[in-house]
């Protein structure tokens, strides 16, 4: 058995980005005028730290493209918070509402910005539990 030492308490689970590039996602043809290749390394940036990003395979939401999902923190879960669907994510501008959103706590501990009530939107529970099962 493993003992934690005295004082010490497991660290928190951050919240999760997914940032979809399948198909259609961080394609210039069917998007064209957006750094894609930057936009990955940007949020990275934008968040510090806060949050892992990583990119997947198509979601299966080609006409939100690009598409980022938030996942809430273990903390955000447990105050309610679900994954936040953010589509038509072209612009650095909304990057960093997502971020500062995230750094504030994400889904669950803090009020998104009021503009990323545009971006969101609801995706059927086929492709949500699709996600909800990648590691």
């Amino acid at each position: 058995m493993i003992n934690k030492p005295a004082g010490r308490t497991a660290p928190a689970t951050p919240c999760r980005v997914t940032v979809c590039r399948g198909c259609c996602c961080g394609d210039a043809a069917k998007i064209p005028g957006v750094d894609h290749a930057g936009q990955i390394p940007r949020l990275r940036a934008a968040l510090d730290g806060a949050a892992p990003v990583r990119a997947s395979e198509c979601l299966d939401v080609c006409d939100q493209a690009n598409v980022v999902v938030v996942q809430p923190s273990a903390a955000g879960r447990a105050s309610g918070g679900r994954p936040v669907w953010l589509g038509l994510v072209n612009d650095d501008e909304v990057l960093a509402d997502i971020a500062d959103w995230i750094r504030a706590g994400g889904p669950g501990l803090a009020e998104p910005p009021g503009v990323l009530d545009l971006y969101a939107f609801t995706v059927s529970r086929r492709v949500r539990e699709g996600l909800e099962d990648t590691p």
